[in-house]
């Protein structure tokens, strides 16, 4: 919601949200187009704000996208590892199972976007976008989400102390490619099933992924 100050009978935007409007708009068109895909020009008219109040609130085009990534992703961090550490406090003597700690990793984020969805859903889409990316997926998805999918990382090596290291990291990989193409919603999903699925049900994702996801991991550690 817009917030107005009064002053010398004019009213003007709260500048904290000018900064949010550019911010919403830069997500949703990085998500649709990619970051080269976008100008500062587009965002700013999407933003409905003049040129010149993006190099106000940010230094740069990509000082713009590094606030975008951060501002929520601190958030999704906390709340998966603390998901994480409420399975393993339930746990005390002996690891959790391979799926109880994937629903951890997972279900807080589908959780988020069912409930918020018009909140959430361009950063996750932008999130899908980085990660099948050449140019951005190592980097960044590197610097914003590998010190928390490494603590998941050791606590499926528990739950799974024989797998060898490859199997663990690429079941990690399917993982991932799963979780991502699940956040984009393309609609695939709907067409090839006739309406019998739908890209956007998350209760049904939810359900699903972790029991197929652990099955992944369990066949390939379990041999």
């Amino acid at each position: 919601m817009l917030k107005f100050k009064y002053g010398d009978g004019v009213i003007k935007k709260d500048k904290q949200t000018t900064r949010e409007r550019i911010l919403d708009a830069a997500e949703e068109l990085f998500a649709h187009k990619g970051y080269e895909g976008v100008s500062i020009r587009q965002i700013m008219a999407k933003a409905e704000a003049d040129v010149s109040l993006a190099y106000y609130h940010f230094k740069s085009k990509r000082d713009l996208f590094n606030e975008i990534m951060l501002r929520r992703v601190e958030i999704l961090n906390d709340i998966r590892l603390k998901a994480l550490e409420a399975v393993e406090e339930r746990h005390p003597g002996n690891a959790p199972s391979v799926e109880e700690i994937i629903d951890a990793f997972t279900h807080p984020l589908l959780d988020l976007l069912a409930r918020e969805h018009e909140e959430w859903k361009y950063y996750f889409q932008l999130i899908a976008h980085i990660n099948n990316s050449p140019d951005w997926g190592g980097e960044l998805m590197t610097r914003y989400f590998d010190p928390l999918v490494r603590r998941f990382l050791e606590a499926l090596k528990k739950a799974l102390p024989d797998c060898d290291d490859a199997d663990l990291y690429w079941s990690y990989h399917f993982l991932s490619g799963a979780l991502t193409l699940t956040f984009a919603e393309t609609g695939r999903l709907d067409n090839l099933s006739g309406g019998a699925a739908k890209s956007s049900d998350m209760a049904s994702v939810v359900d699903r992924m972790p029991k197929f996801l652990a099955a992944g991991f369990e066949r390939l550690c379990k041999k």
